[in-house]
């Protein structure tokens, strides 16, 4: 092999290198994300998910083994898989089908869309279940003003054909109220995604506990604008939520820090 051969070559390796620590990186954060959704409490027994799109020329993202608790994810045992569900590498691990559909149709045609969740909270379930959907009545929703789409309910998320219908309703949006079904978020990170939804659920739990006190006082729509142009969780100044994540990540590994094994 000739110098430029050796090159490539050094150059590859030094690539593939930086490119597993990258991965590396984002498996732990991942799975520590799959944490602080425990520690909240948005856990649905072994269901639910939050994908993560690998940096690279394949669209390659991290979803978690079907059936694990989320307080058994680590950053080793995540399944990487390709936008056809096919498992990348070796894993012992099966996924979730309903799980795939969704995401992969959001990281499929949604070029920023990085990271997904998706939750069945109490708070959040109950919002997508009302005729009204969510209401512009408290902190929490005036920060999310015109940020949020709406997906009618076609049943378990297990037929390839929905993808394309709920991204279209998803639009330009990046919190998405599945009706009868639950939350979801779209984030070009982790952070990002977890402030959108974090603000999402907290709306939806503050509009279900004014429920109980009647008719709600609703806020105006220019006002909501102007707090949601306001809220700083959003702002890339002040972290997109990464402060956030942060640190709840350390509250984690006071806990427990196995998941970055």
């Amino acid at each position: 092999m000739n110098y430029a051969g050796h090159r490539r070559c050094a150059l590859g390796a030094r690539e593939e290198t930086a490119m597993n620590d990258t991965e590396r990186a984002l498996r732990i954060q991942l799975a520590g994300t799959y944490r602080i959704f425990a520690m909240l409490g948005w856990t649905e027994l072994i269901y639910n998910h939050i994908t993560l799109r690998i940096p690279g020329p394949d669209t390659h993202f991290l979803i978690n083994p079907f059936g694990l608790l989320y307080t058994e994810v680590t950053a080793s045992n995540l399944v990487k898989i390709d936008l056809d569900g096919n498992v990348v590498g070796a894993s012992p691990h099966r996924i979730n089908p309903a799980g795939y559909v969704v995401h992969a149709a959001i990281h499929r045609a949604v070029p920023d869309a990085h990271c997904v969740m998706h939750t069945h909270t109490s708070a959040g379930l109950a919002v997508a279940c009302s005729e009204r959907g969510l209401e512009n009545s408290n902190f929490y929703s005036a920060q999310i003003e015109g940020m949020v789409a709406y997906h009618d309910f076609e049943g378990i998320t297990v037929r390839a054909d929905e993808g394309p219908r709920l991204v279209e309703n998803l639009g330009e949006k990046r919190l998405m109220i599945l009706r009868n079904h639950g939350l979801l978020s779209v984030g070009t990170t982790i952070a990002q995604a977890f402030v959108r939804l974090w603000t999402l659920n907290r709306a939806c739990e503050i509009q279900l506990a004014t429920a109980t006190l009647g008719r709600a006082r609703l806020i105006a729509p220019d006002v909501a604008a102007r707090c949601t142009r306001d809220s700083l969780q959003f702002d890339p100044a002040y972290g997109a939520g990464q402060d956030v994540l942060d640190a709840l990540l350390r509250q984690v590994d006071r806990i427990d820090p196995s998941y970055q094994a």
